[in-house]
């Protein structure tokens, strides 16, 4: 099974689109249990969808949880601190930089702090495949840094 999260109208060939609403292929609100099994997703498309997500612990965790081992997700959000892209749009409910990643990714030292406390609930593991930022100008002036992600589930 491969996903698009987020999609709502935005079809990509072999892939199930899912948004929390129509006309989506699937309707799933992901700041909930997700709907899918453990391990029964090969690949993930989440673009500009994971910032309109609140709890990023709970969006990470669900990820990895229902890809399969080595299953890749590429992600697309706004820089939370780089350009104004990351704040201006009123329906954004979480910020992400870069290094967010870090504390998913097994062997950097944020990720072997907090994973092995069930406190900061860090289940998630992925190995960071490839992260870069394009810089988009603003109509009415500012900018927008998007950070591209490719990461595999480690399990």
């Amino acid at each position: 099974m491969r996903l698009n999260l987020g999609a709502n109208d935005r079809r990509v060939d072999g892939f199930i689109s899912v948004d929390v609403c129509e006309p989506a292929d699937e309707i799933a609100d992901l700041k909930l249990p997700w709907p899918w099994p453990d391990s029964s997703v090969e690949e993930v498309l989440a673009y500009d969808v994971f910032e309109h997500l609140k709890d990023k612990r709970h969006t990470m965790n669900e990820l990895w949880r229902v890809l399969v081992p080595g299953g890749i997700a590429r992600i697309q959000v706004p820089h939370g601190t780089d350009g104004d892209g990351g704040c201006c749009d009123p329906t954004h409910e979480s910020l992400w930089t870069t290094s967010d990643f870090e504390y998913y990714h097994p062997g950097i030292a944020e990720y072997e702090r907090f994973h092995v406390s069930p406190y900061y609930g860090i289940r998630a593991a992925f190995r960071v495949v490839s992260i870069n930022r394009t810089r988009h100008e603003r109509t009415f002036g500012g900018y927008v840094i998007e950070i591209n992600a490719v990461i595999e589930a480690v399990k």
